[in-house]
Parts: structure tokens; C-alpha cells; sequence
């Protein structure tokens, strides 16, 4: 993983954008992983009896590939501060796949730390299921 500076990064920067394909067997080991036992999210009849399409991602999980886009970025010596806006739109179903994208909305220096906010999204099927919302970051400065 490459240590990525606050002199680095320019506003409109896009972030590599990451898929993450939803099979079964990924929904139904993230739903023990995390302990989200609710059945809508390991098994399709269920979850079609609620109303939903099919089994589908959880909010955790949802999460984490937002983080894991935004770690990948920052690297590891970068710090997460907040999480905003994160807003599910539509379900992110078994056999689909997301891809979470991004990019930097601005960077200032406040208190003397190198900020950073980033811009994020998850897309399926080329429609917006999450977000726009944003992580506002720290990443080291040179000669700090």
C-alpha cells in the first residue's frame, strides 16, 4: 500500500474505484462476520417476503467498502475522522456487484493536521445505491 501526503492530493482527484461482486456465499459470511442475523440479509425468500428483490447487503458491509475505497487511498499512516452522508437509495442484491467510487470535494490544514474530504458513492448497475456522502480524513504532511 503506498503512504499518500496531503501535498499529494488535488481537489477533483478521482480515487481508484473498487468492485465488490455480492455472491451468496460473500452476503451470507459478512452477515455472521458482523452479527447481523436479520434473514434479510442471508436468505432470499425472506427477504423477498418483506418486499425486497433478493438477499441483500447490510449497512456495515455497505460501509466497509467505502472505508476499504478510501484506505487504499490515504494509505495506512492516513486517519478516518467522519463519516457523512452515508444514505442507502436501493438494494444492493445477492448476483449484483457494487462498485464504490470517489473523489476529493477539499483540502485544508486545520490545527496544523492535513484534511482531507472525500467524496463517495456506491454504484450498481451503473445506478447510484449509496450516498453521495463523504469522509472527512487526515493524511501526513512532509516535514511534519
Amino acid at each position: 500500500m503506498h503512504q499518500r501526503h496531503w501535498e499529494d492530493v488535488e481537489v477533483g482527484q478521482e480515487l481508484a474505484p473498487i468492485d465488490f461482486p455480492l455472491t451468496i456465499y460473500r452476503l451470507i459470511m459478512v452477515a455472521g462476520a458482523n452479527r447481523d442475523f436479520n434473514a434479510i440479509h442471508h436468505n432470499s425468500e425472506f427477504a423477498r417476503g418483506t418486499g425486497a428483490p433478493d438477499m441483500y447487503a447490510n449497512t456495515l458491509f455497505l460501509q466497509g467498502m467505502w472505508e476499504c475505497v478510501v484506505r487504499e487511498f490515504i494509505g495506512l499512516a492516513g486517519t478516518i475522522r467522519q463519516l457523512r452522508g452515508f444514505r442507502m437509495k436501493s438494494f444492493n442484491t445477492a448476483g449484483t456487484t457494487v462498485t464504490v467510487k470517489g473523489r476529493v470535494r477539499s483540502k485544508t490544514i486545520e490545527n496544523g493536521a492535513g484534511t482531507v474530504e472525500i467524496e463517495l458513492w456506491s454504484e450498481n448497475g451503473g445506478t447510484v445505491t449509496v450516498g453521495p456522502g463523504a469522509m472527512i480524513v487526515t493524511l501526513p504532511m512532509r516535514g511534519n
